[in-house]
């Protein structure tokens, strides 16, 4: 190579070298969008919403939560997975896109763990029994005792095929040897609703979902599906207290974008984001609705969906959907 070449070559390279900070350094110059697979109100997007908010203020650039729900999360992973890799398309990756992935009930057209970069482990929230008060119940094992006399007379309401809630109630169905019929929702406020009108009897609910009407009485909370007694409800028992050892279904959430999204931007979100949740201000918004915050970056991320998987593949075993 003649030295007008390498002279050409050189300055190419440096230019590239320069250029790779600067777009992270510059980023973001428009909108960014964070995709959620459920409905307005349920925690998946009570959860966004709050970050989103707080995250506009920390990168100068407005933060959009679109909802897409449908199929347990799946049709929101889907859009994500298929997103441009610029850091502009985010998605709020949770429980129910990695037990969809486990139990394998949808043809997914993405795969959870190789199609996303996670960016942060955002939250956790509770999953909690409840029914209606029509049902005339007041402990898990008087529940159990109803349900073995009226096989497949006792319905449930979940968050979608394959989402926490369903595996919880198939959970209970196989360790308590019971018939409950599942009837699927796209989030849990029209599960909810239905649950209060008496169209569906009893729900195993994430928490935000459900905690005003229990206050209330409207509702019966008979436990936690969860390894510890949720803040927001001390008093309530968990599965395990209440006679079913090691019944944990809690769901969490996760900030994450399309594989292959530079990691310089990745780490500039990662950043936002820790500095999002160690604000009061997050904690303050999500605390009433039974939602805690969680810490970690892509790497702890990453581990956390390697156990999750772990636990999950066990929970779809027990309940006899394991792929």
């Amino acid at each position: 190579m003649t030295f007008p070449y390498r002279l050409a070559a050189l300055a190419i390279a440096a230019f590239c070298l320069a250029a790779a900070p600067a777009a992270a350094q510059d980023y973001p110059t428009r909108p960014l969008r964070v995709v959620v697979g459920f409905t307005p109100g349920a925690a998946a997007d009570i959860t966004a919403r709050v970050l989103a908010s707080r995250l506009s203020q920390i990168l100068n650039q407005q933060v959009v939560v679109e909802n897409k729900p449908g199929a347990g999360s799946s049709l929101a992973a889907d859009y994500v997975a298929h997103a441009a890799k610029d850091g502009y398309t985010l998605l709020i990756g949770t429980s129910a896109n990695l037990t969809n992935a486990v139990i394998s009930q949808q043809n997914l057209a993405f795969d959870f763990v190789k199609d996303f970069a996670p960016i942060a482990l955002i939250a956790t929230a509770p999953v909690i029994l409840v029914v209606n008060p029509s049902l005339e119940v007041n402990s898990v094992q008087e529940l159990i005792a109803l349900a073995k006399k009226n096989p497949g007379e006792i319905n449930y309401g979940s968050t979608g095929v394959g989402a926490a809630p369903h595996l919880a109630g198939e959970l209970f169905n196989a360790r308590a040897g019971v018939k409950l019929v599942h009837v699927p929702y796209q989030g849990s406020p029209q599960a909810a609703t239905d649950l209060l009108a008496g169209r569906v009897t009893m729900m195993f609910s994430p928490a935000s979902a459900v905690i005003s009407q229990v206050e209330k009485g409207s509702l019966r909370a008979l436990a936690s599906a969860a390894s510890k007694r949720p803040a927001i409800l001390p008093n309530l028992p968990t599965m395990t207290e209440a006679g079913m050892p090691d019944f944990d279904t809690s769901i969490w959430f996760g900030l994450m974008a399309p594989a292959g999204t530079p990691r310089d931007l990745i780490d500039k979100l990662a950043r936002a984001a820790r500095e999002a949740l160690a604000t009061s201000e997050v904690v303050t918004a999500w605390r009433p609705q039974g939602i805690d915050p969680l810490s970690g970056g892509p790497e702890e991320f990453a581990r956390h969906i390697e156990s999750e998987s772990k636990r999950w593949s066990a929970v779809a075993q027990a309940a006899g959907l394991k792929k």
